[in-house]
């Protein structure tokens, strides 16, 4: 499925688009579309994800224990605000301190993974429940969720 993210139009342009329209999963622009702008979003930087005050130690066990990210040092003033911040490769993820935390049940970052077998089952001998992806064929991706109830999705590497 192609999904295409809807973009404001500048209303001094006589109706054409101000920024491109950009296939979501290939990241390509689409053919007959304009830009109009002098700048471009070149990486995503990081993902936040909220979590409960006190509980740092259970993220570390999750996304270093688990899923084998590297644990940042989190510069001041925000390390004293709590939370962590993780790293793999070239995804980067925050997790941040909300005092009226809700898990992110829909919201979700996707994590590209190589070898999706061996880490679905490091996952479920450490208790994870790993649910499939309805959307994406067989063994292609999944879902799980961390200790504080935000869902995570994990797609396999081409």
């Amino acid at each position: 499925m192609r999904l295409r993210r809807f973009l404001i139009s500048d209303p001094m342009s006589s109706g054409r688009l101000a920024v491109r329209w950009v296939d979501c999963q290939a990241g390509r622009p689409q053919p007959g579309r304009s830009r109009s702008v002098n700048f471009e979003i070149i990486a995503l930087d990081h993902v936040q994800l909220a979590m409960p005050a006190g509980r740092e130690d259970e993220a570390e066990s999750f996304y270093r224990g688990i899923l084998g990210f590297t644990r940042l040092p989190k510069p001041e003033p925000m390390a004293s605000r709590g939370g962590c911040w993780f790293s793999s490769g070239s995804a980067a993820l925050h997790l941040g301190v909300e005092a009226d935390f809700r898990p992110a049940r829909k919201a979700h970052p996707a994590l590209v993974v190589r070898d999706l077998p061996a880490l679905q089952a490091a996952l479920a001998a450490a208790g994870v429940e790993v649910r499939p992806n309805p959307d994406q064929p067989e063994g292609a991706g999944c879902y799980v969720d961390d200790p504080f109830g935000n869902r995570i999705e994990l797609i396999a590497a081409p």
